[in-house]
């Protein structure tokens, strides 16, 4: 996987194993010299190469610095639920790498145990999740599962309660979040599959006052992330 962008890939020096970057490879202009200390002191290698080179190997800005890292590691599902206080972001089928960047960033700075989203008809990890979650994705435990229903089964068998969100349910400040709890957040298009939110024991809504019914899915996450910390 790439990571590009200058606040990207100084995070990722930050927070990865600097053994497992690959390398960097830079525009023989680039002179940010925070950036180039850090890849000198973590004895990776650089390759430099024009901008138009750069352009071809990635469509985000990278402003001149890309870094080549392994992909993504999922975690085991198992690893994310045997807790006795923890709270969940589910993903219905988003598809938007830019929101499941934004709602990752937003998983890491509230402390949220983690995030659970569907293996097929779903965005997953890439190049542009990495780049919109500036740096938080390598500290936020994401689970893929086959089948959503049956982790919310799980999950419920284990003690957690589901809260759906949706334009028609209770104004989310006014009800309660246990300890196990996991905050399912529909699709950008269609919202909460049918059988999904026939699973849920409540479901929130974040109150329209204006001329627009909703929000964007990683603002509507934002809001109710905090709600849950709150709680």
């Amino acid at each position: 996987m790439l990571v590009s962008g200058r606040n990207n890939v100084k995070e990722v020096l930050k927070s990865f194993q600097s053994d497992k970057i690959k390398r960097a490879i830079c525009t023989p202009n680039f002179n940010e010299q925070d950036i180039l200390m850090l890849i000198k002191n973590l004895n990776i290698s650089i390759i430099y190469k024009e901008k138009w080179e750069l352009d071809k190997m990635t469509k985000n800005n990278h402003q001149g610095i890309i870094l080549e890292v392994p992909d993504f590691s999922y975690t085991n599902l198992e690893d994310l639920i045997n807790k006795e206080v923890c709270k969940l972001v589910i993903l219905d089928h988003l598809e938007d790498p830019h929101n499941l960047g934004a709602i990752i960033r937003t998983v890491e700075a509230s402390g949220i145990d983690g995030i659970i989203l569907p293996i097929n008809r779903s965005v997953s990890v890439n190049e542009t999740v990495m780049k919109t979650s500036v740096g938080a994705l390598y500290n936020v435990k994401i689970a893929q599962v086959v089948n959503l229903n049956q982790t919310i089964k799980k999950l419920k068998d284990l003690g957690f309660w589901i809260i759906g969100t949706d334009m028609d349910g209770e104004d989310y400040r006014n009800l309660e979040y246990p300890s196990k709890c996991a905050l399912v957040i529909g699709s950008e298009g269609f919202g909460m599959a049918r059988l999904v939110k026939e699973s849920c024991d409540y479901i929130a809504s974040i109150p329209m006052n204006g001329k627009i019914n909703s929000l964007n899915a990683s603002v509507a996450a934002g809001i109710m992330i905090y709600e849950m910390i709150r709680k």
